[in-house]
């Protein structure tokens, strides 16, 4: 991860991106006991959010240090990196709000807690459910956290459901 942490941080120094965090699986590590994962994901935001070919600069950044796509990731180390544009508000929020994480003398953002859940919980999905539920097991975010987040992005009829579905109301 530390070559990672490296390589993203030298993105941002060079106007690649303008910002960046670890999310997904691996984010959640932070948080959570180990879940199973393929890759590591990125929010990324760019100089030029309304190019139609998003993410060509990072992959040539890339390229221009030897590291090859490999299908929709660059492999970086032994992870498999997937960058992810912020595709929303909360993304774009989550994103900004990042904490800071040291890994081996190398800062790393990686999205909060609390927006971990609310991201998961705008997916839908089940896999992001049972993220959803383990992030609330484990005591780093509460129920109150997630509706008062949940209801700034227009997601408290979603945690509402939610809730009812898992947390019985």
């Amino acid at each position: 991860m530390r070559e990672i942490a490296q390589l993203l941080n030298e993105m941002r120094a060079a106007g690649v991106i303008t910002n960046y965090a670890l999310f997904g699986a691996i984010a959640q590590m932070r948080y959570t006991p180990p879940v199973a994962t393929l890759d590591a994901d990125f929010l990324v935001a760019l100089p030029s959010p309304d190019r139609l070919d998003l993410l060509a600069p990072i992959y040539q950044y890339c390229r221009e240090r030897g590291l090859e796509p490999e299908g929709e990731t660059i492999r970086v180390g032994a992870w498999p990196v997937q960058f992810v544009p912020a595709f929303s508000p909360v993304t774009e929020e989550a994103m900004e709000t990042a904490e800071v994480a040291d890994f081996e003398g190398v800062p790393l953002r990686v999205v909060r807690a609390d927006y971990l859940a609310v991201i998961a919980l705008s997916t839908g999905r089940g896999k992001d459910y049972a993220r959803l539920l383990s992030l609330l097991e484990s005591g780093n975010v509460t129920p109150e956290e997630i509706a008062k987040l949940a209801s700034r992005f227009d997601l408290l009829s979603a945690w509402t459901r939610f809730s009812e579905r898992f947390l019985n109301g």
